[in-house]
């Protein structure tokens, strides 16, 4: 793709959330998020096969109908008060279509079908923008928002997304599959804790950026898309699996890693607030996606598949995609644990 067209492209997708963040009134908000999927659209079709095709298109059609759904909602606010924002006289079927669009676009259980297949068909870079910048706009309109819709609904969602996330990423043989259900867990997580501290969904979404792109970086670096392909881990890059494994730890929520912090906030929050039933529910499913990491890494790290006898020369090779960002994605995405005083 020709250089100035990329760098519009991503300035595009970098400007989008910001527009949405800094927006004074609804319909600017919605600008912004047009802004980061118009522009997205051309990364995912740079390489272009049927499944980047298909991929961009199934993206194209779910974000549309959840943007659509949105404007809708602005517009019928508009007319019911006369203003460019939700007020709590607003009514209630307004904000409920209002929150359904913002899971379309964050994919939240029940609307969460499109995020594997399309995570699947595109590049892992742009895998990565997907599962992560693109979070940013729709939770920044919910979190301005939330007070003014059914809790009842946000928590539903929330129990809904832990859940799929948790056992359909059990099955799972695709690396990029597997990541987008531990996305849509990781949503949960976050939407779970919304009504009662909003904060701490900022707090959740930062450390699960934090721990997701260190991980596509390694993925990226070795074109490692399956669990098969990323079993020769040892052959090509043995300084990487200790690093994989603890990246993994870390998203799993177990301690003393970072991504235990959030985990260990919101169980907390949610206990202050008498919702038992819910912090243990979300405890037990936290196992669950700690399960489908240890798998991956019992893959990488703890067995030598079957080879051919050329796979020993792999190391041997030098390696030209490299990156200067690791080390540091490295030490936020498992050593935060310590600030958790100052974070919290």
């Amino acid at each position: 793709m020709n250089p100035i067209t990329l760098l519009i492209i991503y300035f595009t997708i970098l400007m989008g959330p910001m527009i949405t963040m800094l927006g004074s009134n609804l319909f600017t908000m919605w600008v912004g998020l047009e802004m980061n999927l118009l522009a997205l659209i051309p990364l995912m079709m740079n390489n272009s096969n049927p499944r980047s095709t298909e991929a961009a298109t199934k993206y194209f059609l779910t974000q549309a109908t959840a943007s659509m759904i949105l404007l809708m909602s602005i517009i019928m606010n508009f007319k019911q008060l006369g203003l460019w924002t939700f007020q709590p006289e607003t009514s209630n079927f307004i904000m409920t279509m209002t929150f359904i669009s913002l899971a379309i676009k964050l994919g939240l259980a029940p609307f969460h079908s499109w995020l594997p297949e399309v995570t699947q068909g595109i590049e892992l870079k742009v895998g990565l923008i997907l599962l992560t910048w693109q979070k940013i706009a729709p939770l920044s309109i919910l979190s301005q928002f939330y007070e003014l819709m059914d809790s009842k609904m946000l928590i539903s969602s929330a129990i809904a997304s832990v859940l799929i996330g948790a056992w359909n990423g059990l099955n799972q043989t695709q690396v990029r599959k597997i990541m987008a259900y531990s996305s849509i867990a990781h949503m949960g997580w976050m939407i779970s804790i919304l009504p009662y501290n909003p904060s701490l969904t900022a707090l959740n979404l930062l450390i699960y950026i934090l721990m997701t792109a260190p991980m596509f970086m390694i993925f990226h670096a070795h074109s490692f898309t399956s669990i098969t392909s990323m079993s020769l881990m040892w052959n090509k890059m043995p300084m990487a699996l200790p690093m994989i494994s603890l990246i993994l730890l870390s998203t799993g929520g177990l301690p003393p890693l970072t991504g235990f912090l959030p985990k260990w906030a919101i169980i907390a929050e949610l206990l202050k607030n008498n919702n038992l039933i819910l912090a243990t529910l979300m405890a037990m499913t936290a196992l669950i996606n700690l399960f489908f990491y240890t798998r991956l890494i019992y893959s990488t790290s703890l067995t030598t598949f079957p080879t051919n006898n050329n796979s020993s020369m792999y190391i041997q090779h030098t390696h030209t995609k490299t990156n200067n960002m690791l080390p540091t994605f490295m030490i936020l995405s498992t050593m935060l644990l310590p600030l958790s005083p100052l974070l919290l």
